[in-house]
């Protein structure tokens, strides 16, 4: 990474100037409340995700900032002015949709240009500022070809630069890699991210991938039932998730459910079983420990007894082959509750296992979380 993208992530942290604030953010369709009550704070030179699943309120959220959607209460202050009644050509904000939306019988260029001559911006201005932004792009190759002449990755540059030539102070994005495929969404993933450092404005990415969110974002509001469950960096929810919702949704994540007790989480079938609690349950209260594949340990029953804090017995059910990592599907207790570990595939002995193995299964408790069981709400 260059040394500017490194500034550019220094300034992403908790001093940077906040750009957009949004004040307990309502909005109702009838008798639907899609987003409710919403506070955040989008900083200066930030890659802000709003992720979540299908129906969350993310896109009606990001709708609402670009002035597409009115709002039932709170306020959207950018720059510490309420933009709320502006209309949306009137905010300083571009949205740039997942269709791209290009001029099919216009060149690369005079899409680019298009917004900027609206505005009225002519002469050595105009090429200077679209030069600049192609070059950012990378497209100033291609600045003579139609849509149709590209690849959906450069489509999706054009689009960007379009919307990037105007300087704006944030700019949405809505499922902005969506009809890419794989390889390519992982590529512009990479893209994205560059381009936001390089020209240093907030952008703002609704999301239903969350692996998506894990690369591009500096920050993630994940989303449910038009409310935001938790608020943070990458690693933080990957790592701390506040919620069962939380943990589930952002990366794998193995369930035992039971009830908190002074030592830990009591399951059913397997004992007492410790972990770190998030300080949000109490003696009694169902619950449920949460540990990722990554920081299981897995032995045949065989080997010498593994020496973690919890270690329990298990037959191999299945095994998943995912290049680099091998998954292994653990079957432990009487009821089968099933554990997936995952193993470097260059492990010592990760190729020796073979479906039916009976194997023990440990972890440490500070790799394991207790947390309450919102599975219901």
């Amino acid at each position: 990474m260059s040394t500017d993208g490194a500034n550019m992530l220094t300034e992403t942290g908790a001093d940077a100037a906040t750009v957009i604030r949004l004040e307990n953010i309502t909005k109702r369709f009838g008798a639907i409340t899609a987003v409710k009550d919403i506070s955040l704070d989008l900083k200066e030179n930030e890659f802000f995700a709003l992720l979540g699943p299908s129906g969350c309120g993310k896109t009606t959220l990001l709708r609402m900032i670009a002035g597409f959607e009115s709002l039932n209460e709170g306020r959207i202050l950018l720059d510490g002015k309420d933009i709320a009644p502006l209309r949306p050509n009137r905010r300083p904000i571009n949205l740039m949709f997942q269709s791209f939306a290009l001029f099919p019988h216009m060149s690369v260029r005079a899409n680019v240009s298009y917004g900027l001559e609206m505005e009225g911006v002519r002469g050595d201005e105009l090429k200077s500022r679209v030069d600049r932004i192609l070059e950012t792009t990378q497209l100033t190759e291609y600045a003579g070809r139609k849509p149709d002449q590209l690849s959906g990755g450069q489509r999706q540059r054009v689009a960007l630069a379009r919307a990037l030539v105007k300087e704006p102070r944030v700019l949405l994005l809505d499922e902005p890699l969506a009809a890419l495929d794989k390889k390519l969404r992982e590529h512009m993933q990479l893209e994205l991210k560059r381009l936001q450092h390089e020209v240093g404005i907030t952008f703002v990415v609704v999301t239903h991938d969350q692996e998506e969110a894990l690369v591009m974002a500096d920050r993630i509001a994940l989303m449910r039932d038009g409310e935001v469950k938790q608020c943070a960096s990458p690693a933080e929810l990957y790592e701390h998730p506040n919620s069962r919702f939380v943990a589930d949704f952002i990366g794998v994540m193995n369930f035992l459910d039971g009830e908190v007790s002074v030592e830990g989480v009591a399951v059913q079938g397997l004992g007492v079983l410790t972990g770190r609690s998030n300080g949000d349950t109490r003696t009694g209260d169902r619950a449920c420990l949460a540990v990722r594949p990554e920081r299981l340990t897995v032995a045949p029953a065989t080997a010498e007894r593994l020496t973690h804090d919890n270690v329990l017995d298990g037959t191999l059910t299945d095994i998943a082959y995912h290049g680099q990592d091998i998954g292994l599907h653990i079957a432990v207790g009487d009821n089968g509750q099933v554990l997936i570990a995952r193993l470097s595939a260059a492990a010592e002995g990760a190729a020796d296992f073979k479906v039916g193995d009976t194997v023990q299964v440990g972890w440490q408790t500070q790799n394991a979380l207790i947390l309450p069981d919102d599975s219901k709400t």
